[in-house]
């Protein structure tokens, strides 16, 4: 197995640095404006104020 991980990274020394680079683009999941509480789907926030 670690022979098989060996010619892997041999082959792409690069995709290691790809993947993680790929999950730091990510975008960071909204907020209210109001009271900073996490939106979770379409619906508001139940602060009851639009954000």
């Amino acid at each position: 197995m670690a022979l098989i991980g060996l010619i892997g990274k041999w082959l792409f020394p690069g995709a290691i640095n790809r993947a993680i680079s790929k999950r730091a683009v990510l975008a960071k999941p909204s907020r209210c404006r109001d009271c900073g509480r996490y939106l979770i789907g379409k619906g508001g926030c139940d602060c009851g104020k639009k954000g």
